[in-house]
Protein backbone atom coordinates (compact mmCIF):
# COMPACT_ATOMS: atom_id res chain seq x y z
CA UNK A 1 0.00 0.00 0.00
CA UNK A 2 1.53 3.49 -1.17
CA UNK A 3 1.02 6.30 1.14
CA UNK A 4 1.15 9.82 1.50
CA UNK A 5 2.16 11.63 4.74
CA UNK A 6 0.15 15.09 3.37
CA UNK A 7 -2.35 17.09 4.33
CA UNK A 8 -5.19 15.36 2.07
CA UNK A 9 -4.19 11.55 2.79
CA UNK A 10 -3.95 11.99 6.16
CA UNK A 11 -5.07 13.16 10.03
CA UNK A 12 -3.18 16.31 11.44
CA UNK A 13 -2.72 16.04 15.24
CA UNK A 14 -1.15 19.72 15.42
CA UNK A 15 -0.28 22.75 13.95
CA UNK A 16 1.29 25.72 15.47
CA UNK A 17 4.29 27.83 15.32
CA UNK A 18 6.39 25.46 15.94
CA UNK A 19 5.34 22.17 13.97
CA UNK A 20 2.86 20.70 11.59
CA UNK A 21 2.33 17.17 13.15
CA UNK A 22 0.68 14.38 10.14
CA UNK A 23 0.18 11.00 11.48
CA UNK A 24 -1.26 8.41 8.72
CA UNK A 25 -3.43 5.54 10.24
CA UNK A 26 -4.03 2.74 7.82
CA UNK A 27 -1.74 0.58 10.01
CA UNK A 28 -2.72 -1.32 12.75
CA UNK A 29 0.46 -1.80 14.61
CA UNK A 30 2.93 0.80 13.57
CA UNK A 31 2.45 4.72 13.16
CA UNK A 32 3.69 6.55 10.62
CA UNK A 33 4.24 10.08 11.20
CA UNK A 34 5.22 13.51 9.66
CA UNK A 35 6.83 16.33 11.58
CA UNK A 36 7.80 19.60 9.59
CA UNK A 37 9.44 21.68 12.49
CA UNK A 38 9.90 25.29 11.20
CA UNK A 39 12.23 27.45 11.59
CA UNK A 40 14.48 27.81 14.74
CA UNK A 41 12.01 25.73 16.75
CA UNK A 42 12.73 22.43 18.27
CA UNK A 43 10.42 19.46 19.32
CA UNK A 44 9.63 18.82 23.71
CA UNK A 45 12.25 16.83 24.73
CA UNK A 46 10.67 12.93 25.89
CA UNK A 47 11.11 9.68 26.14
CA UNK A 48 8.91 6.61 25.65
CA UNK A 49 9.19 3.17 27.92
CA UNK A 50 8.76 0.26 25.97
CA UNK A 51 8.64 2.18 22.27
CA UNK A 52 11.65 2.64 19.85
CA UNK A 53 11.39 4.77 17.27
CA UNK A 54 13.00 5.39 13.68
CA UNK A 55 13.10 9.01 12.29
CA UNK A 56 13.92 9.62 8.59
CA UNK A 57 15.15 12.92 7.78
CA UNK A 58 14.17 14.47 4.47
CA UNK A 59 14.42 17.74 4.35
CA UNK A 60 16.60 20.80 6.29
CA UNK A 61 18.79 20.49 8.27
CA UNK A 62 19.28 21.10 12.16
CA UNK A 63 20.69 19.00 15.28
CA UNK A 64 18.68 15.71 17.43
CA UNK A 65 20.02 14.64 20.59
CA UNK A 66 19.89 10.68 21.90
CA UNK A 67 20.64 9.96 25.32
CA UNK A 68 20.03 7.48 27.74
CA UNK A 69 20.78 10.03 30.66
CA UNK A 70 19.26 12.85 29.78
CA UNK A 71 22.62 14.78 29.37
CA UNK A 72 22.29 17.72 27.09
CA UNK A 73 25.28 18.28 24.76
CA UNK A 74 24.91 14.99 23.33
CA UNK A 75 23.14 16.42 19.86
CA UNK A 76 24.74 15.73 16.42
CA UNK A 77 23.46 16.96 13.65
CA UNK A 78 21.14 16.00 10.83
CA UNK A 79 20.51 16.66 7.16
CA UNK A 80 18.22 15.24 4.45
CA UNK A 81 19.10 11.27 4.12
CA UNK A 82 19.74 10.36 7.56
CA UNK A 83 18.26 7.61 9.33
CA UNK A 84 18.32 7.85 13.43
CA UNK A 85 17.26 5.22 15.38
CA UNK A 86 16.06 5.78 19.05
CA UNK A 87 16.20 2.93 21.18
CA UNK A 88 13.53 1.98 24.08
CA UNK A 89 13.26 4.55 26.06
CA UNK A 90 16.28 6.89 25.47
CA UNK A 91 15.01 10.45 26.02
CA UNK A 92 15.04 12.40 22.23
CA UNK A 93 14.96 16.26 20.87
CA UNK A 94 15.23 17.86 17.31
CA UNK A 95 16.09 20.98 16.56
CA UNK A 96 15.57 23.08 13.52
CA UNK A 97 18.69 25.68 13.76
CA UNK A 98 17.53 27.42 9.96
CA UNK A 99 15.76 30.44 10.29
CA UNK A 100 14.47 30.25 6.72
CA UNK A 101 13.48 26.65 5.85
CA UNK A 102 11.57 23.74 7.48
CA UNK A 103 13.61 20.64 9.15
CA UNK A 104 10.80 17.86 7.64
CA UNK A 105 11.04 14.19 8.95
CA UNK A 106 9.06 11.14 9.39
CA UNK A 107 8.88 8.85 12.38
CA UNK A 108 7.66 5.17 12.58
CA UNK A 109 7.35 3.73 15.40
CA UNK A 110 4.82 0.69 17.37
CA UNK A 111 1.94 0.98 19.12
CA UNK A 112 0.18 3.70 19.99
CA UNK A 113 0.76 7.30 20.20
CA UNK A 114 2.02 8.27 23.62
CA UNK A 115 2.52 12.11 22.83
Amino acid sequence: MKIRLSVQDSKILKKNETYTLIDNTKLKNLVVSKTILHPGQETNGHKHPGQEEVYMFTSGHGRMEVNPDYIQGGAFFVNPGDVVLIPDGYFHKVWNESETEDLTFVCVFDGKRSH
